[in-house]
């Protein structure tokens, strides 16, 4: 039988459609909070005087999560954490257990000081690669990358957006913010590493052929994009509000690009859906909290600061990020913290908590899209077992480093 449809009117979509379907899909989640949010300040359920109180605490943070966004994704394009973990390949000397501490090290800096959402998006790639250039299993790689982008991120304001909330109620500095949480910190990064060495000891074991390195492509793009990076960094804890240095660093990388390799800049380098999916988050539990949302929490949150009293926080904390996302979550709960070690124990629930649900922090979502680009299957029954052993191990054990370091009775 003749085909009559042609190829004008053939119905098998084009790659581009497909490309604009998906596109619309991924970001209707975002959108539909972000309008859930504009609805409830036009309708009142906001009221105009919270609305301006929450825009002023959280444009100069949204504008740091902006500008580290383009600076982190221009690093990458200047090839710098393709060239780190080149160089963790040559020091790991063939042997996989001290590549995967190398990997351990890097996924730390890069979580504590870039954020967690930094790790999840650009070191998680790289890292997995390595893996698979060097013919090792790469889940051990990926684990690593993801527990500790959530569990790393509690020491500096920068490392976790949460982390600036409170820092900014607190009217905290850096230095205090550290005094602060250090010891919980060190449990979130110590305690996961343990856990994935006893769960992987026997895929960390053996050796690995090295690959060689790809050559640097433009070394003016990159020596200038490593210099940037290395004056940003000790800025970001030098006290300045946060957003000046990145927004610096950020220009300052985007007029180099522009110079040097423009066709690298796009729209994408601004993070859209998480900015409109924490601009409506933000909005929606202001008005919540504008209705009762305090005082329904009360109950759960409890009072106090001895030990069970921050556990049950930080326990309800991680219950309530991994039910719905570590954001919301933190946003809730915030007004029942009342004292820094309360504001810790709160982080330490959102922050070290999110490692059961795939919603339960955006730089989780973020690392499970690079592992699908990247072909790399992951059970998510599995990876849940696994993160339910972690929290119920890493959460109490934080709480009692805080609770043990700021010597409550």
């Amino acid at each position: 039988m003749k085909n009559t449809q042609g190829p004008i009117t053939d119905r098998r979509k084009s790659p581009g459609r497909l490309r604009w379907k998906g596109l619309l899909k991924s970001y209707a989640f975002p959108v539909a909070v972000a309008l859930a949010g504009l609805a409830a300040l036009l309708t009142g359920l906001l009221p105009l005087q919270d609305f301006q109180v929450l825009a002023g605490r959280t444009i100069p943070i949204l504008a740091f999560v902006v500008a580290m966004s383009i600076v982190t994704e221009l690093v990458d394009s200047a090839g710098l954490f393709r060239a780190v973990t080149a160089r963790l390949a040559v020091l790991g000397r063939g042997k996989v257990f001290l590549l995967w501490l190398l990997v351990v090290s890097l996924a730390t800096v890069s979580t504590v000081f870039l954020s967690l959402d930094t790790t999840a998006v650009l070191v998680t790639p790289v890292v997995v690669l390595l893996a698979l250039h060097a013919k090792i299993p790469p889940l051990p790689f990926a684990l690593t990358t993801v527990w500790l982008a959530n569990t790393a991120s509690l020491l500096l304001p920068v490392s976790n957006l949460t982390n600036l909330l409170a820092q900014d109620r607190l009217a905290l500095d850096p230095a205090s913010f550290v005094r602060l949480v250090w010891a919980p910190a060190l449990v979130g990064i110590v305690v996961p590493v343990a856990l994935l060495w006893l769960m992987f000891r026997k895929d960390l074991s053996g050796t690995y052929r090295q690959r060689p390195a790809e050559g640097i492509t433009d070394r003016t793009l990159f020596w200038t994009a490593a210099g940037v990076l290395a004056v940003l960094l000790p800025l970001l804890v030098s006290g300045l509000p946060v957003a000046y240095p990145a927004g610096a660093a950020a220009f300052t990388l985007l007029v180099l690009f522009l110079v040097r390799q423009r066709s690298v800049l796009r729209w994408t380098m601004v993070p859209w859906r998480p900015l409109l999916l924490t601009c409506g988050l933000f909005m929606v539990v202001e008005a919540l909290h504008a209705h009762g949302l305090t005082e329904v929490l009360a109950g759960v949150a409890g009072t106090g600061e001895s030990f069970p009293a921050l556990l049950q926080l930080a326990g309800v904390g991680a219950g309530s990020a991994n039910a719905v996302n570590n954001l919301p979550a933190y946003l809730a709960l915030e007004p029942l913290a009342g004292s820094p070690v309360r504001f810790a124990a709160l982080l330490i629930g959102v922050n070290l908590g999110p490692l059961l649900t795939p919603w339960a922090s955006l730089a989780t979502l973020l690392w499970l899209e690079r592992l699908r680009a990247l072909n790399v299957p992951v059970r998510a029954g599995a990876l849940a077992l696994a993160g339910l052993a972690a929290v119920v191990l890493v959460v109490p054990l934080a709480v009692l480093a805080l609770w043990l370091g700021a010597g409550m009775p």
